[in-house]
């Protein structure tokens, strides 16, 4: 099965312990938030302003690494030095 905009952010990084990584590198404060078992990946989405189809692709590939597009060098290097930006 694969995340869904539509699945509630407390399910997935529950089900999907790897995806936590992935809310606070996009700086989502999600983990532990009361609201986290009512909102949608795509509320979170919203409310953070995130790249909903980057932020799933992201989740996604933190679940099934081998099924993630290649990035982009200048993305790794983001990832790594976020000061870079």
């Amino acid at each position: 099965m694969s995340i869904e905009a539509t699945q509630l952010v407390d399910d997935v990084m529950r089900r999907w312990p790897a995806t936590i990584r992935v809310f606070l590198s996009h700086k989502m404060r999600c983990v532990g938030c009361p609201i986290a078992c009512f909102h949608s990946v795509d509320d979170a989405c919203r409310e953070h302003g995130a790249d909903r189809a980057r932020f799933l692709a992201d989740l996604r590939a933190a679940v099934d690494p081998e099924s993630a597009a290649p990035r982009a060098t200048t993305d790794v290097v983001r990832a790594r030095c976020p000061e870079a930006r």
